[in-house]
């Protein structure tokens, strides 16, 4: 399918093939080919809906925005659209247009989630206070009428997340370590609680978790190619897929980074960067380019500084060398609905 275009698509097919490229994860051909098809039929919500999905699914959270405008304007009266449109503005860092949008919701079977949504961005914004009380209001469902189980599980995470960058981070490992424990394994559960034990200087239980997650994402995923950079092996980017995020591992590695510069380890820190998963220069996030420009100052420092220089000119600017900060929770599942469309 490779290439398709609409006019190869037998008459009553082009659901069909879009809907087998999406469950190959070929978002970017599914992209070409209902970009096509709205051109002629700019109304349609099916099409609209898909391509907000794929869009999301690239990371290309400004677009699924837009999208999710569109239909939200479409149809007012579905007012999940307005709630996709927020946690889309969230994603790509739009922290005022996100909280603009989410104030205009006021039905209350998804309270629950507009309150997370708007912890969420407070929480991004730094302002703390403000997103603990949400936070503390969910746990104890005053004024919360969809009010459910999973609040506790995801309000002891962000707890645990207010608690790291307020800088306990041994309360924070708790918290983090007790919804581990209950949850089972999971890639970013598990890196929190390997950053709050970095962040108090506890490097052995943090690599273990680190190396948990590599592990784990080796053997699910060995189409992410970790390590394979390092033994000199030509390979092609992976992309910045929603698999590769969900695995952690970018996290994992530049964590492991850290902690091995930390111990002056500097040929294992350097090691750690090259084995994560390949991606061109341009599909690395500010983390990653600014470890490599750290560690590689010495050997290439112009090619350092010009890192840095590009990286000063990014909002937001990685205000934490070498590691990324805790993963808030919002658990929204905001994407399963659309392909029911």
């Amino acid at each position: 399918m490779a290439g398709l275009s609409s006019s190869q698509i037998p008459d009553g097919e082009f659901t069909a093939v879009v809907y087998r490229l999406i469950r190959d994860s070929r978002y970017s051909e599914a992209v070409q080919l209902l970009s096509a098809e709205l051109q002629r039929s700019s109304r349609s919500r099916a099409g609209l809906s898909l391509l907000a999905y794929c869009y999301y699914r690239l990371q290309e959270f400004e677009l699924a925005a837009e999208c999710y405008e569109q239909l939200s304007q479409m149809h007012p009266e579905l007012e999940q659209y307005r709630l996709y449109q927020a946690q889309a503005l969230y994603k790509a860092c739009l922290y005022p247009e996100a909280t603009r949008v989410a104030f205009l919701l006021d039905n209350p079977t998804y309270q629950t989630r507009v309150l997370r949504l708007q912890a969420a961005i407070k929480y991004s914004e730094g302002d703390l206070p403000g997103a603990r009380s949400l936070v503390e209001q969910l746990l104890s469902g005053e004024g919360v009428e969809d009010s459910g189980g999973e609040n506790d599980y995801d309000g002891q995470i962000n707890l645990g997340c207010l608690l790291y960058k307020e800088g306990h981070y041994e309360a924070a490992c708790s918290k983090f370590l007790a919804a581990l424990q209950a949850s089972g394994y999971q890639p970013d559960l598990s890196y929190n609680l390997a950053l709050a034990y970095y962040s108090s200087r506890q490097y052995a239980p943090a690599l273990k978790h680190i190396a948990d997650i590599i592990e784990r994402g080796i053997r699910q995923h060995p189409e992410l190619g970790v390590g394979m950079t390092t033994e000199g092996i030509d390979v092609r980017s992976v992309g910045n897929t929603i698999v590769l995020h969900q695995t952690a591992l970018v996290e994992a590695f530049n964590l492991k980074a850290a902690i091995e510069y930390q111990l002056r380890n500097y040929e294992a820190a350097q090691e750690a960067l090259t084995d994560m998963p390949p991606r061109a220069e341009e599909e690395l996030d500010p983390v990653t380019l600014h470890n490599q420009a750290l560690m590689n100052m010495d050997a290439k420092p112009t090619e350092g500084f010009e890192k840095l220089q590009f990286l000063l000119q990014q909002n937001p600017f990685p205000q934490r060398p070498l590691a990324t900060c805790c993963c808030f929770t919002v658990n929204m599942s905001i994407l399963t609905w659309q392909l029911m469309c």
